[in-house]
């Protein structure tokens, strides 16, 4: 299962690969170009080419940046230079090279409809599919087939389709990143408002008989001594009322500890892997394994110099595990020696898990960095 945890987060990291390898039809050009008779064709061809796979590729990549982190399309202006930019260097390869240079049509459409989606972008890609479908007709020993314009449609239909995933995938994130908020406050608002209802009316009460104690000292002693006994039922009754409040307040969530792990990686520069709810688990073992992201979560934070951070969660198990430094010292001991230093954190997480009859094991994972498991025994 660890094993499986890079894999799952690779997508993002090396998006840029992903794009990039459909470069590799940009091989043909080149070639042309490298096979042109006078040194100033190669050397301009050459450059056009490259210049043109730099700019489509980083486009691509700050179109798709945008896309995960306002789910929206980004503004038109910079990213006409760039498609400009795409056709001035498309035009001086074509020129030199021949029709081989026609396949920058291809990333012309694409980036067209990855950078505008609507009207603006399908209007790229018609004027590509047109240039690739009448040019190589009219252009005297020239192959006129319509393959290239068949290749700029799909390829346009295909990176359409990903805009629309990209962009619904953001929004989403974003709508539970809200929910998540609403949650809390909303949570602090239902707190604020039991300690009121809780202390409001039992501290008015104290703050009238301790007032109508201090009058009676003097004249009533006896009648004092009876406020002071009743005022201090009241505080004792106060605080347990608060102490009931606050332990039904610190219950352990599973879903709220996520939240929490969350918003912890996120501000320690992590990136997470984590997920949304805790419905995968046993319900019974939800507020144990609550407790397991909170000191997992709160190790990764502190000591693991991490860049990534992965929970996993089944029916009987949770998995925590990063890519920083790993554990310092020998993996079975490590419990152990927390316990006997007089913390509560590995140590006694081991406690509550074996008294609910679970196992902790933590170590090295595979690949570096950080291992905890908690699971049933």
């Amino acid at each position: 299962m660890p094993n499986a945890w890079p894999a799952r987060r690779s997508a993002p990291r090396f998006f840029w690969l992903w794009a990039a390898v459909w470069l590799f039809y940009m091989i043909g050009p080149i070639e042309e170009g490298w096979r042109r008779p006078e040194p100033w064709e190669r050397i301009v061809s050459l450059a056009a080419a490259v210049g043109f796979c730099a700019v489509y590729l980083t486009g691509f990549m700050a179109v798709r940046r945008h896309y995960r982190l306002t789910g929206k399309p980004p503004s038109r202006g910079p990213y006409l230079a760039r498609l400009g930019a795409m056709v001035v260097l498309a035009a001086t390869l074509t020129a030199i090279v021949g029709e081989s240079g026609l396949t920058t049509l291809v990333y012309i459409g694409v980036m067209g409809i990855f950078a505008f989606p609507g009207r603006a972008g399908w209007s790229v890609v018609f004027a590509s599919a047109m240039v690739a479908g009448v040019l190589p007709r009219v252009v005297p020993g020239w192959d006129g087939t319509y393959d290239l314009l068949f290749s700029v449609m799909v390829a346009a239909l295909a990176v359409w389709g990903v805009t629309r995933v990209v962009q619904r995938n953001a929004q989403l994130a974003e709508a539970r990143e809200e929910i998540t908020r609403l949650a809390i406050a909303a949570e602090r608002n239902r707190f604020a408002r039991d300690m009121h209802d809780l202390l409001g009316h039992s501290l008015t009460v104290v703050s009238v008989k301790s007032e109508l104690a201090g009058r009676l000292v003097q004249l009533a002693p006896e009648r004092a001594e009876a406020e002071l006994a009743d005022i201090q039922r009241l505080v004792r009754q106060a605080l347990a009322d608060v102490r009931a409040a606050v332990a039904g307040y610190r219950e352990m969530s599973l879903a709220t500890e996520l939240a929490s792990a969350r918003s912890a990686l996120d501000a320690a520069g992590i990136e997470a892997d984590v997920p949304i709810t805790g419905e995968a688990v046993d319900p019974e073992r939800q507020e144990l394994f609550a407790w397991v992201v909170r000191e997992g979560v709160t190790n990764v934070v502190r000591h693991s110099e991490a860049k990534h951070c992965w929970i996993r969660l089944d029916r009987n198990a949770v998995e925590i595990g990063d890519d920083g430094r790993g554990p310092q010292g020998v993996p079975e001991q490590l419990a152990a020696d927390d316990a006997g230093s007089g913390g509560h954190g590995l140590g006694g997480l081991r406690e509550r898990l074996d008294a609910a009859g679970c196992s902790l094991s933590i170590g090295r994972r595979d690949g570096g960095g950080f291992l905890l498991r908690a699971a049933a025994a």
